[in-house]
């Protein structure tokens, strides 16, 4: 049987803010860490024309400027916001609060960026913030049941088992 005993003295619990404990990427410049977590956390996948397609070879210039190609589900069709525009019409509180707590239309995976760190939504605002605005806004998200006027890939699923009563 093994015990084990630990004795504390003179010890002070401080309070921390929330965001101190939270996992967050260390960098100690806010821009290259804001570029890591674009990069690593699949931006460009969807907010980059082509960048799947192509492998990840997009030069960096182009990269979130939005896509006219739409995805398609039950929900309609959406498009990715070209967030280099987006970064100039919001302030950075905006954008942090917006990733804290938008629950919004898929394929954007809310659930997952709502638990990001403030100071890893705060670097990624600065980095985008650092690529300066280039580039269109995209197309309105198209409602249910109507036919989108640009392309789109279709994420209806297929072939789904039938559920027997």
């Amino acid at each position: 049987m093994c015990c084990c005993v630990v004795l504390v003295v003179g010890c002070t619990v401080k309070a921390e803010r929330e965001d101190s404990v939270m996992p967050h990427v260390k960098w100690d410049n806010p821009i290259e860490a804001g570029k890591y977590l674009v990069t690593v956390t699949g931006c460009n996948d969807c907010h980059t024309d082509g960048y799947l397609m192509t492998g990840g070879n997009i030069p960096e210039e182009n990269w979130l400027m939005g896509s006219a190609l739409g995805w398609q589900g039950p929900w309609g069709t959406t498009y990715p916001t070209n967030l280099r525009l987006r970064v100039q019409e919001w302030d950075e509180q905006t954008w942090v609060n917006t990733l804290k707590n938008r629950k919004d239309l898929p394929p954007m995976p809310w659930m997952n960026v709502n638990k990001m760190s403030e100071k890893d939504m705060r670097s990624v605002y600065a980095y985008v913030k650092s690529l300066g605005p280039k580039g269109e806004h995209v197309p309105n998200a198209v409602a249910p049941g109507v036919e989108p006027k640009t392309p789109y890939l279709s994420m209806f699923p297929q072939n789904m088992p039938v559920a027997i009563d």
